[in-house]
């Protein structure tokens, strides 16, 4: 089994001239917690990023706070379980974003009140969920594009320095995940947001980029500490670590 596909059977990978890296199965509750985690982020993420968001001369969006928390979670799942399980887990999460996308849809042409609150509130909606979709789609694509970079970063070096030097492979794979995920979203999802203009946009992705990796960056420890307590706690994972 290749060191980049995850551990079924929870054994270490060898990899020559360093430590075996190891990799969880997916038995145990956690896996399930930290999808479901990952999940709410990012359908919450595209709900915000509908709304363009402006500090002074930044210009960014309403999800800003939440998505660099998604791909600190793919670290988590990819130093865990490995590259394979973390790519059923970017699946499974944007498959979810687009039943929450069609649900809004749904929302949106069920008929209302025709009274003038209704309308109100159907015009709310509209203005609020409408764009969702075509951001859905931006996340989709960067997402995908993003995290596959960064688990598969992630995944490499550890097959390469094994338990040893965590925080090489977080800072390693956050520059180069975000930067491509933020360079996808932006140019797929500046139109609806009503971001336009060469300068706007190129203020929309550096701002992002800068953003999401300064929060990762900044939360290395406490990324570290999170996957330190399941490499602990996670049964597969203590009974396939190497021995001290």
């Amino acid at each position: 089994m290749s060191p980049l596909q995850g551990n079924a059977s929870a054994t270490p990978v060898k990899s020559p001239g360093s430590a075996a890296p190891t990799f969880a199965a997916v038995g145990s509750p956690y896996f399930g917690i930290l999808l479901a985690c990952m999940a709410v982020i990012v359908i919450l993420s595209n709900i915000g990023a509908s709304k363009g968001v402006q500090f002074g001369p930044i210009i960014t969006d309403g999800g800003f706070f939440l998505f660099p928390f998604a791909y600190i979670l793919g670290d988590v799942i990819s130093e865990i379980y490995g590259f394979k399980v973390n790519r059923k887990a970017i699946l499974t999460t944007f498959a979810l974003s687009i039943f929450a996308s069609l649900c809004y849809w749904v929302i949106i042409v069920l008929p209302g009140f025709t009274d003038d609150y209704g309308m109100a509130k159907q015009q709310a909606l509209q203005d609020a969920l409408g764009p969702v979709p075509q951001i859905v789609l931006a996340s989709l694509l960067a997402f995908l594009a993003g995290q596959t970079v960064n688990s598969l970063i992630m995944v490499r070096l550890k097959a390469r320095h094994g338990e040893r030097k965590l925080w090489v492979r977080l800072m390693g794979s956050s520059g180069a995940g975000e930067f491509l995920d933020t360079l996808i979203f932006c140019a797929v999802a500046a139109p609806v947001i009503g971001i336009v203009g060469f300068g706007m946009f190129a203020n929309y992705v550096l701002v992002g980029f800068l953003y999401k990796v300064g929060v990762q960056y900044a939360l290395i420890p406490v990324t570290s500490a999170a996957i330190g307590w399941f490499k602990r706690h996670e049964p597969s994972y203590v009974a396939a670590a190497p021995a001290a």
